[in-house]
């Protein structure tokens, strides 16, 4: 299983959208940081809680320029439905192959690789992976607040030509507050 880490580009995937359209990723989000969470299923109370969350957070993430998009292996109508109950705007994919997205991404399979266990990114403005959550079962996910934070701190630690001037693994439990993280960073210790 191949991991994606801090620094590598995100693989070319492509997500069916409901009603006949598709996405591109990384490209569709291109520009701006994105954010890619893929769900175990729209049977899955945490998935749905992690949506909903994104969804109540999607103003703040338009803010600071963050795009989302979710993805299953759901089929199509099931996934209209997980859009109409939840009132989604963001682009929710379907029809995902477990096993190809697994080997593409390294995330963790169902039981019996019928599905996708919780994996997310963040990605960059140029598609290069900034953080990488992998889960093997139903908790440990992304959620809206640390994305918030960490976007902020990187935009404000990141120079014109795109060299960070600090990292958020070297800030201090103090510094890091339940909305995100705070807008400075520790010293380097020598």
């Amino acid at each position: 299983m191949t991991l994606l880490s801090p620094g590598n580009e995100f693989p070319a995937l492509n997500v069916a959208l409901p009603g006949g359209n598709a996405l591109a990723l990384p490209g569709a989000l291109a520009g701006g940081f994105g954010v890619i969470l893929f769900y175990r299923g729209s049977w899955c109370p945490y998935c749905n809680a992690q949506l909903r969350a994104f969804q109540r957070a999607s103003g703040r993430l338009a803010e600071i320029g963050a795009k989302v998009v979710a993805l299953s292996v759901d089929d199509e109508a099931s996934t209209r439905d997980l859009i109409a109950r939840h009132r989604l705007t963001f682009p929710v994919g379907y029809g995902a192959d477990a096993r190809g997205v697994a080997r593409a991404i390294g995330a963790f399979l169902g039981p019996d690789a019928d599905f996708i266990q919780s994996t997310g990114f963040v990605l960059d403005p140029a598609g290069r992976v900034v953080v990488s959550v992998y889960s093997s079962g139903a908790i440990g996910r992304l959620v809206p607040d640390d994305i918030i934070g960490l976007v902020g701190y990187l935009r404000e630690h990141t120079s014109p030509g795109g060299m960070r001037t600090g990292t958020p693994d070297r800030l201090s439990a103090r510094e890091c507050s339940a909305g995100g993280l705070e807008r400075r960073a520790r010293p380097a210790s020598p």
